[in-house]
This record gives structure tokens, C-alpha cells and sequence, in this order.
């Protein structure tokens, strides 16, 4: 009775407060937002208001495919970058798994070398000397008792990029390149287990092992977990990825030519730094996605008034995507800037691709060109023709167009590794220029002449009219 009594006096309560803390008058509601959300438009993105329009192939198909056929379909709305990712932007995601790899090792030295009692690590006052600084960076449990509550029942919350998951790096203290400032011998050691042996240098110069930057990330089979019912660790999956890009596709992709300078300076040297980066299999592309996502996110949790929280994924367009933004808008338009010809009544190209036989430069350019190179379609989007042609979401399939749904189509099989690439390069002919011609390439394959962009979903309705 005791028990009872007590229950119901909490009851009682729980209901008197819950009267009082809100003047809703007994009424529905709904729960209340903190703020009212305003979406924030990614940088160097532009919105694609989603919309009806007609796909695939508006002229004679003159390759024969005969797997475009025109059809209506339907796109939500969303965000996509204006151009492709450029060498720039990708090396900060190489930098970011390289310094990411360095620090867990030099945190793991400096562990060893404290348990070891070595030199470097001095403990005066709190100060801290030589590989010691790079230490784990410790979180103290007794301020969080969340954090607390982790460790002793999880003993894992931090890096999934550090073999000791769990453990926080320290961000804060700069890294040494050069190696007449390393702090002590055992930074030099961490260096030195970072690059490729001294036999295999060349010019007497130690080199990165490429080998070794490999991105982890985690990954959830939505569409699986939607067709069948079974324990959410079912659908997870750790992926492992090198991030370095293929840079000998330059010589690779053309026999019995001469393109040693794109594959010695194409990726790291300044001049290119606003060129699209290639190379880059669908995997590496894919894993850049989840990078980019996880960079903002950690922005927004950092912050102590987050309006939005986590917001929508980066990731690669879906086909349908695609061929919706190269078309600006423009319905039956064969290229993104709507007419059927490939240059001006000046006589100006406009794109970069093959205009003529053996005549790579006739356009202005025998290879790539920047980024924001040509002008933008009716929605702002560089080089949706020409240039490097660009990775999708979408597994490639000749029947797709006339089994797929009209409603956001997407073909999805982790099985098929052939995926379809969009838009055309600068080695190609105008007929992959056009908006409604289908490609594909095997996602392990990088190639000189493929790139991507991605997009995020929207949140909200922002949709076209037709006039």
C-alpha cells in the first residue's frame, strides 16, 4: 500500500507540474522548437529546386545505346556544387587522414615513452615537452558524467580513425615537418614510420607512403534494413578506403604518349590548385563524401547554440540528379546551355572537350581547365559538359530507364560494380557532351578524365514551376 500510495502521490505530481508549465490549455499542441529552422545553403553550392522533366535521350540516338529512352520524371529538391571538387579541396581531405594517422601514432609513442620513463616526457607543473605534447588528449570524467558512463561501459567514444577508439587526439598543438625542428627521437621515429624506406626514395627525397592514408568510416545499408527485418548491426559496415588519388593515370590511360608532366605536378603543384581533381576511384569519391559530412557536423556539435544540429549528408548524385541540374531548367535542351551546337556564331567552343581529330586544343585547352572555367548554366553550374566527366550514385543498368520508378529514380546494387559517369571530358567527343547520354566505368577504376561532385538533400519544398 506503501508503495502504492507513494506512486500515486508522484502521479499527482507529475500532473500538477505538467499543468503548470505550459499555458496551452489542455489543448494539442505539438511539441515546441527551440528556434525555427532556416536552412543554410553549403558553401559553394547552389539550390536545384526540384522539379518534373523529361529524361533521356530528346534526339536520335546515334550511338545505338538504346538505353535512354525519354521519359517523365520527378527529382526532389537539393543542393549541388557549382563545380567539380577541385585538387585543392580534395587535398584537404589527403591532409586530414595523413594528420589524422601521424598524431594517433605519435599519441601512441608518447604513451610508450611515458610508461618507460624516456627523456621527453616531463611533467613539471603541467608543462609539457617534445613527443609528450602530442599526447591523448584525456577528458575529464568528472566533469561528464556521460563521458564517464561511455568509458566504463563502452570504453569507445572518439576517432574512428584511431586504432585506439576511445581515445581522443590532441588537435591542438601544431605537427613539425621540417626535420630540424623534430622535438626528440621519438617524433622522428613517428615521422619516419610515415614514409617510404630510403632505398626506394628518389633524388634523395623521402616521399609519403601513399598506402598508408586510408580513411575509416562506417556505413548503413538503409535500403537492405527497409526490405528485411533483422538487428541494425546487420546493415553496418566499416569501410576502409585510400585516399590518395591514382596519379599515374595520366600515363596509364594513354599508350605511347607523353604525359609525364600531368602525372609528376597535375595533383599537388599550385597552378593546378583550382583544377578538378581525377584519378579518383568511386570509392575514394564516396569516402570524400562522408568526410565532408562529418567535417560540418563536428562544427555544428562544437558549437554551444547549434540551430540546427546535424544536417542532411554530402553525397554523390543520383543519375536523375544529374541530368536535371546539367539541364538548368531548360527543357529538351541537348546541352547545359540549351542550343544544339557546341560553339558560338563567334566561334567560340563551349566546353572543354575533343572538337576535332587529333586536335585536343582546339577548344583553348589540351587537358583539363579550371574549374570555374566556360560560363554557367541557367542554375550556376560549371562544366555539367565537358571538362572531366563525373561520377554518380547510380549502378548502371540498360533497363534502368524502363524499370525504374518516376518518382526520385536511383538504381541501387552494391553487386553491380559498373556506375554511371556523366557529362563527358575533354578527351571525348560532343556526342557524351550531351545532357541525356548514359556512360559507365567500373567504381574501382580511376581514370584522367573522371571527377565528381556532390550534392545534399534539401530540407524543405522547393519546387519549380512550370510557366
Amino acid at each position: 500500500m506503501k508503495k502504492l500510495s507513494l506512486f500515486l502521490s508522484l502521479f499527482v505530481v507529475i500532473l500538477l507540474s505538467s499543468c503548470k508549465s505550459g499555458n496551452d490549455r489542455g489543448q494539442l499542441v505539438g511539441v515546441s522548437a527551440n528556434k525555427k529552422f532556416f536552412p543554410e545553403k553549403p558553401y559553394g553550392m547552389v539550390l536545384i529546386p526540384g522539379g518534373a522533366f523529361t529524361m533521356g535521350k530528346g534526339d536520335e540516338d546515334v550511338a545505338g545505346a538504346f538505353s535512354a529512352p525519354s521519359r517523365t520524371v520527378t527529382v526532389r529538391p537539393y543542393y549541388m556544387d557549382d563545380t567539380e571538387i577541385t585538387n585543392s579541396e580534395y587535398r584537404e581531405f589527403v591532409f586530414r587522414v595523413r594528420d589524422s594517422i601521424l598524431r594517433t601514432k605519435l599519441a601512441i609513442l608518447a604513451e610508450e615513452a611515458s610508461i618507460g620513463g624516456g627523456e621527453s616526457i616531463e611533467q613539471n607543473k603541467g608543462d609539457l615537452s617534445g613527443i609528450s605534447k602530442y599526447r591523448f588528449k584525456e577528458q575529464d570524467s568528472t566533469d561528464n558524467a556521460y563521458y564517464k558512463y561511455m568509458m566504463d561501459n563502452y570504453g569507445s567514444l572518439g576517432d574512428i580513425n584511431s586504432p585506439t577508439e576511445g581515445r581522443y587526439l590532441n588537435w591542438d598543438v601544431e605537427l613539425v615537418w621540417d626535420t630540424n625542428e623534430f622535438p626528440d627521437e621519438y617524433y622522428a621515429e613517428a615521422m619516419d614510420s610515415m614514409y617510404l624506406p630510403i632505398d626506394e626514395s628518389m633524388e634523395r627525397k623521402r616521399r609519403i607512403d601513399t598506402k598508408k592514408l586510408k580513411y575509416v568510416y562506417m556505413t548503413y545499408d538503409q535500403a537492405g534494413a527497409a526490405k528485411r527485418s533483422a538487428s541494425p548491426k546487420d546493415f553496418l559496415k566499416k569501410v576502409e578506403v585510400e585516399v590518395y588519388p591514382d596519379t599515374a593515370v595520366w600515363v596509364k590511360d594513354f599508350n605511347y604518349s607523353y604525359n609525364d608532366p600531368m602525372h609528376q605536378d597535375y595533383f599537388w603543384h599550385q597552378a593546378y590548385n583550382e583544377y578538378p581533381v581525377v584519378g579518383v576511384t568511386w570509392s575514394q569519391a564516396k569516402a570524400f563524401c562522408n568526410f565532408r559530412t562529418e567535417k560540418r557536423n563536428n562544427f555544428l556539435a562544437g558549437r554551444k547554440k547549434s540551430s540546427t544540429g546535424r544536417e542532411p549528408s554530402f553525397r554523390l548524385p543520383t543519375e536523375a540528379e544529374w541530368e536535371y541540374a546539367a539541364r538548368g531548367g531548360l527543357e529538351y535542351a541537348k546541352y547545359p546551355w540549351g542550343g544544339p551546337y557546341t560553339m558560338t556564331d563567334r566561334g567560340c567552343f563551349l566546353a572543354n572537350f575533343k572538337p576535332e581529330r587529333g586536335n585536343y586544343a582546339a577548344d583553348g585547352a589540351l587537358y583539363t581547365v579550371e574549374a570555374k572555367s566556360y560560363n554557367a548554366n541557367d542554375y550556376g553550374l560549371y562544366n555539367m559538359a565537358g571538362n572531366v566527366a563525373e561520377w554518380t550514385n547510380t549502378a548502371y543498368n540498360p533497363s534502368s530507364y524502363y524499370l525504374g520508378s518516376t518518382m526520385n529514380p536511383n538504381v541501387v546494387d552494391n553487386n553491380n560494380q559498373r556506375k554511371v559517369i556523366r557529362g563527358g571530358s575533354w578527351k571525348d567527343v560532343a556526342y557524351f557532351l550531351e545532357v541525356g547520354t548514359r556512360d559507365y566505368e567500373y567504381g574501382d577504376s580511376a581514370r584522367s578524365y573522371i571527377g565528381f561532385r556532390t550534392v545534399q538533400d534539401y530540407m524543405g519544398t522547393q519546387m519549380s514551376e512550370k510557366k
